[in-house]
């Protein structure tokens, strides 16, 4: 890596000559690169957020503030589970590019859908769920913002994030913290729901 100074692998070589990564060599090919959007991110969350007041309105009887933030983080985190369980795969070599403790212990690459979804679902069941998911939470959630934190503020990487699966174009960057943080924040409110911190 220092020979090329690169900061990424793995690296594609053709005739000797360094194309770089996998959207150096679609370039190499197909002579133009995928540009990055956060739209998939957007439209995810707003399309949540949409649910989380429908089923706000119909069940609490009232736009709720509180039961809005808990429906919309919960059906948030499940989306994005969904979109990374469809091809774990794709998700898991993304994931690796950034996530610290992916990059020493590989299987967790292939957990983290799993954890995000059982989080996510607990959001919706908190009495039963929340001791067990809270840790879950707090753990994946301070992981996953300190991973993104090195890559991107301090190594200053241009990845792509794997928060939406592995083929997307989303850039790794401040919505990536925000999801992490967001996951910080649901294990923080479990354990509120749980009397465990007063507020």
């Amino acid at each position: 890596m220092q020979k090329h100074q690169v900061k990424t692998t793995p690296q594609i070589f053709i005739n000797d000559e360094q194309i770089g990564g996998f959207s150096d060599l679609k370039v190499y090919f197909d002579g133009e690169r995928d540009e990055t959007s956060y739209r998939p991110i957007i439209n995810i969350f707003g399309l949540t957020l949409l649910m989380a007041l429908a089923i706000t309105s119909t069940f609490v009887g009232t736009f709720d503030l509180a039961a809005i933030i808990q429906y919309f983080m919960a059906f948030s985190v499940c989306t994005l589970a969904a979109l990374k369980l469809k091809d774990i795969e794709s998700f898991s070599s993304g994931f690796l590019n950034y996530d610290l403790l992916a990059k020493r212990w590989v299987k967790y690459a292939y957990i983290y859908p799993y954890a995000e979804a059982f989080v996510g679902i607990s959001m919706l069941a908190i009495a039963p769920l929340a001791p067990f998911a809270a840790p879950v939470a707090l753990f994946i959630g301070i992981i996953g913002a300190i991973s993104v934190f090195k890559a991107v503020y301090i190594e200053k990487g241009d990845l792509k994030c794997a928060c939406v699966g592995g083929e997307s174009n989303v850039p790794l960057g401040f919505i990536s913290l925000t999801e992490n943080l967001m996951m910080v924040a649901m294990g923080v409110w479990m354990l509120i729901n749980l009397g465990i911190f007063n507020v």
